[in-house]
Order: structure tokens, then C-alpha cells, then sequence
């Protein structure tokens, strides 16, 4: 299935959240050097009160915070339909806190005092996980526009071509011509863009969690 040619994105922007002014003039120190944009955060309140960029994100959060803590901080987001990508900071580290960072999907988990290049190296894969998430978003979205202009008799076929139906099998479904049918089929690939029938199952696949919240 023919992806849709990619948009760049505007600069990367990584968001630190840590009570600790020092820690986080170090870290927005540290991301500027190479190029990244850095917002900076006291709580993770003011994080939560904040409109986020339209661009991808990662989040350095420290886990031990008054009020709110990294990982309620990362569930607070999670229940707005937001999904960072997290780096979990923490002074008093340990090996079950680390494994829950983990579990909960974390990119890493650094114990402070941490080194620049883990540090890098992790925010580097929280960046490029987030630019991967918006490139899906976005051929999801061009997927659902073009499935949107199909015929209720195209998506008919649609429907028999995936199943696996010859042609005159979805024809004598349907109670139309079998050249109906080759006429319909060839519109719907051309409106979805595709080549093949595998190119069609692949984009039935991806439409199918969106076709049944519908």
C-alpha cells in the first residue's frame, strides 16, 4: 500500500519536567546543543495546563514531584488521549519502579546524576517514536479520506474482493453483471490509490478499528 509522501515536521521539541531548577537549566542546556527545542516545566501541573506543540514530543519527567509525580503525571495525559513518549528521571531509583516505568511503555528510565549521552541517545528514540506515531496518524487519516469516497456498491465489492470472492462469486452476492462488478472494482482501487488485492486487504485491515467505533 503507497504511502503518502511525508510532511516535514517542524523542530523536534522535548519537554522536561522536574521541581529542580538546576536540573532542568542542565537539561534544556544539554537538548539545545544539539538542536532540539525545550520547553520547561516547574510541576506537572503546569505541564497539564499547557497547550503541547503540534510537533513531535518527547517528555523528561522526574518521577518524585510535590503534588504530582512523573508516572501520575504520564496517566493524567494518557486520559486526554495523549501518548508521549517518556523519560523517567529519579534520584532514589529502584528496580521496581524501573520495571513499572517500563512495563507502562516508558522509553527509559535514567537514575540521576545520569550521562549526557543516555540521556541523548534516549530522548533521540523518544523522538523518533513520536515521529513514527504522527506519520501513522497521518497515512491513517488519508486512508479514512479516500475509503470516504467509495460508493455504498464499491465498498460492496470492497467487501467480496477481501473476503476472497471471484468476481462472479461477489456478482451473484450483489444480483449485478460480473462486468459491474470488474467496473466497480476497478474504481475502488483507483479512488484508494492501490495496485493489488493484498495492497486492499492490508488497507481493510488498517480501516477496520475506525469502520467499527463508527
Amino acid at each position: 500500500m503507497p504511502s503518502p509522501a511525508p510532511v516535514r515536521d517542524a523542530q523536534p521539541v522535548v519537554l522536561v519536567v522536574d521541581d529542580d531548577p538546576l536540573v532542568r537549566g542542565s537539561l534544556d542546556s544539554l537538548f539545545r546543543s544539539v538542536d532540539f527545542a525545550v520547553r520547561n516545566y516547574g510541576s506537572a501541573q503546569e505541564l497539564l495546563d499547557a497547550a503541547l506543540p503540534e510537533t513531535p514530543c518527547c517528555l523528561v519527567v522526574d518521577v518524585r514531584m510535590p503534588h504530582i509525580g512523573g508516572f501520575e503525571c504520564r496517566e493524567r495525559l494518557a486520559e486526554r488521549g495523549i501518548d508521549l513518549p517518556v523519560i523517567f528521571l529519579t534520584g532514589h531509583g529502584d528496580i521496581p519502579m524501573s520495571v513499572k516505568a517500563m512495563k507502562g511503555g516508558a522509553v527509559d528510565f535514567l537514575t540521576k546524576p545520569f550521562r549526557d549521552q543516555d540521556m541523548l541517545d534516549a530522548v533521540n528514540a523518544g523522538i523518533a517514536r513520536a515521529a513514527e506515531r504522527r506519520h501513522a496518524q497521518r497515512a491513517g487519516a488519508a486512508l479514512r479520506e479516500r475509503f470516504a469516497t467509495l460508493t455504498a456498491r464499491e465498498r460492496q465489492v470492497m467487501d467480496g474482493v477481501v473476503r476472497g470472492l471471484l468476481n462472479k462469486q461477489i456478482a451473484g452476492d450483489l444480483g449485478i453483471a460480473e462486468i459491474t462488478v470488474k467496473l466497480h472494482r476497478a474504481s475502488l482501487m483507483r479512488k484508494m490509490g492501490l495496485r493489488t488485492v493484498p495492497d486492499l486487504v492490508r488497507a481493510a485491515e488498517a480501516l477496520a478499528p475506525a469502520e467499527a467505533a463508527a
